[in-house]
């Protein structure tokens, strides 16, 4: 039986922190008016969804994650008008926009709390989670998301002589997603955005938006999930095929739970014997692959591919109208606490093998060419193995030209860099004096933009940027791998993994080696592979033995042999499209 076709469910997502791409007004920092001028870049490069990182007004101490203001543009970027041009000009070529909704928490500057700390009758003092004196015994499970930046998940307040919550920093108190008035403030949110254009929103936090906040029957949830569930219903009501797309960072076997499915209510398709519910899921639409992330890193570290058929087994495979967002780095750390310890230390030893580079006991802050030693083979590799896996594919600004880190700025901040747009003076970032910056641009050495810039790269077909707009534009052209169903295929390597996924579409069978050396690979084909991404050689090498088929009746298919290269791939079609 064939699926709907949702829009996210084969784009490229592009994610963007705003004050770090483009300067439009030349006073060191990234606005709307720098980005729209570098859309039809971003066309160029075949993506399909830009993500904008918080761009609203806020003190800027965590990365505009602290929000004073929901309904505005933060002046350094520019105006509300300016984001609109920007959604207009986007859409005009065919580039949809979703954007960050920070609403786990807001900034202790924002007007809710002021009023909340100020009076203890104001309904915005239930916008929050109070206590008069904090637990003897905290839940070790709800500890601080910064652990060695913040030692407390309380903290005192003078003026409302309370102690409120906050999981991540002291001036980011957790809004009570309990109360129902914190809820139609969401709606509205949402609603506001939703009128300017976007095509929906990252959902930041989502784990913690339902968690029961500082474990009080007073913000316990009946239905922690329905949280989310109200979200989906009123993006649906009244968006434009708007989408959820969210972080949510739990153990594998509560995964599933964020995409929703009915919670229990049997579908009208359901087999009535089974009791399976085959309707859409009621939930988050797209999720972060925290979990896929962690452990295809780990592969890469091991140059074996046993932790990619592992985290396949783990992972929930997504109701129709759900889909993961697959990636490699995003702006925050590289989790990889997920992985058993280890698993975490090896990964540890060959990504980051100096204290400077990890972060929280948990992460990674380094970008990826870094990470890989710069081999571009081997950058190439990891990337054609993350576009080919079920799921839609995420880049984070700078990957597509293989920019560097900078592990002198403090934390998170490592890995973001302004964009790299030329040798010019800052990179082509801003003309301002360099001082005047938001953050330095990377400069000298393996990764500085005198040596790693857009300008360079779009002139030369043999670059890392049109390698990526040609595995952009190939993605678009392979449904199977955004709704169709996995099967990893035998192979005798262990440095070899290959899969193959099929829908109505067709069939595409990719190949990867993971390892140093050159390696082959003999996979069983039901029809004659057409090249489509790769330069591997392959060739038939024994014909039509017995396999066994899906339908469980004796079948036949051909044998092929892939001749896989140091760091290797290979991707093929294997049933043309019906």
């Amino acid at each position: 039986m064939g699926t709907k076709d949702h829009w996210y469910e084969n784009a490229t997502f592009y994610a963007i922190d705003v004050e770090a791409f483009a300067d439009g007004d030349d006073d060191g920092a990234g606005d709307f008016e720098g980005m729209t001028d570098r859309l039809d870049y971003l066309e160029s490069l075949g993506i399909d969804c830009i993500w904008l990182l918080p761009f609203y007004p806020s003190p800027n101490r965590d990365n505009g994650y602290d929000v004073t203001d929901y309904y505005g543009v933060d002046d350094r970027y520019g105006t509300l008008g300016d984001f609109v041009e920007f959604v207009r000009e986007a859409d005009r070529r065919g580039l949809r926009v979703i954007v960050d909704l920070v609403v786990n928490h807001t900034s202790d500057q924002h007007p809710w709390f002021r009023k909340a700390r100020e009076d203890p009758d104001s309904k915005y003092r239930d916008y929050y989670v109070w206590r008069e004196d904090p637990p003897e015994n905290p839940d070790p499970h709800r500890g601080p998301v910064f652990p060695g930046e913040e030692d407390n998940i309380w903290s005192y307040d003078e003026e409302a002589e309370a102690f409120y919550y906050h999981r991540f920093y002291h001036f980011q108190p957790d809004l009570n997603t309990a109360n129902p008035d914190v809820r139609e403030e969401i709606r509205k949110i949402m609603g506001f955005w939703l009128e300017l254009g976007v095509s929906g929103f990252r959902v930041d936090a989502a784990t913690l938006m339902i968690d029961n906040k500082g474990g009080l029957e007073s913000t316990r949830l009946d239905d922690p999930h329905g949280v989310l569930r109200d979200m989906r219903h009123f993006v649906e009501r009244r968006g434009d095929d708007a989408i959820l797309f969210a972080e949510a960072d739990d153990a594998p076997d509560r995964l599933g739970d964020y995409f929703g499915n009915s919670h229990g209510r049997i579908s009208p398709d359901a087999d009535a014997e089974s009791g399976v519910e085959l309707g859409e899921g009621d939930e988050i639409n797209v999720m972060l692959n925290f979990l896929l992330d962690a452990y295809l890193v780990l592969a890469l570290a091991e140059r074996e591919a046993e932790p990619i058929r592992e985290v396949l087994d783990i992972l929930p495979v997504p109701p129709e109208g759900g889909q993961w967002a697959n990636f490699l780095r995003n702006y925050d750390e590289l989790n990889i606490g997920r992985l058993p310890e280890n698993d975490q230390q090896r990964v540890f030893d060959a990504f980051a093998p100096d204290e400077n580079m990890r972060i929280y006991g948990r992460g990674i802050r380094r970008r990826l060419a870094p990470m890989l030693d710069g081999d571009a083979d081997r950058v190439r590799l990891a990337y054609s193995l993350l576009f080919s896996l079920p799921g839609a594919p995420l880049l984070f600004y700078g990957d597509e030209i293989g920019m560097g880190d900078d592990l002198s700025l403090p934390g998170r901040n490592a890995v973001r860099t302004p964009m790299q747009w030329s040798a010019g003076k800052n990179g082509g970032f801003s003309s301002a004096d360099p001082e005047q910056l938001v953050r330095p641009v990377v400069s000298g050495g393996e990764y500085g933009y005198e040596t790693v810039n857009v300008a360079d790269q779009r002139g030369d077909p043999d670059s890392l940027f049109q390698w990526f707009s040609r595995l952009n534009r190939l993605r678009a052209e392979c449904p199977e791998i955004g709704h169709g169903d996995c099967e990893v295929l035998d192979a005798d390597d262990r440095a070899v993994f290959a899969h193959r996924m099929t829908s109505d579409h067709g069939r595409v069978v990719a190949v990867h080696n993971l390892g140093e050396e050159r390696t082959e690979a003999t996979l069983e084909l039901d029809a004659e592979p057409v090249r489509l991404f790769g330069d591997a050689a392959f060739e038939r090498v024994a014909d039509r033995i017995g396999v066994e088929s899906d339908g469980g009746e004796d079948g036949s298919a051909d044998e092929w042999r892939f001749e896989l290269g140091r760091y290797g791939f290979c991707w093929v079609r294997v049933e043309e499209s019906v």
